[in-house]
């Protein structure tokens, strides 16, 4: 897909914003741990990155899950296959 700046950096904020949210309700970390993590797991691509974007293809949700709880969570947790009510709010 080809982004320009602004909807790259929209997409970008949403899913730093979504993916700290559920560390912080589901992770246990602190905002400021949970900020520092969205941004560690969601960096700023430049424009000319070949793959720019691509962590988009999965929910923020997805993601963080696997950090808290690893890639089998789907199957040990299956009530968190799907985000709650409250995540999907912040759109």
């Amino acid at each position: 897909m080809t982004w320009s700046e602004a909807e790259y950096t929209e997409c970008l904020r949403g899913e730093r914003r979504r993916y700290a949210w559920t560390m912080r309700h589901h992770g246990g970390l602190s905002p400021s741990e949970a900020r520092a993590a969205a941004l560690d797991w969601y960096p700023y691509e430049p424009g000319d990155a070949p793959y720019r974007g691509l962590v988009f293809h999965d929910e923020a949700w997805h993601w963080a899950m696997l950090a808290i709880h690893g890639d089998r969570y789907p199957v040990e947790r299956p009530e968190l296959v799907d985000p709650p009510a409250e995540y999907l709010a912040l759109d």
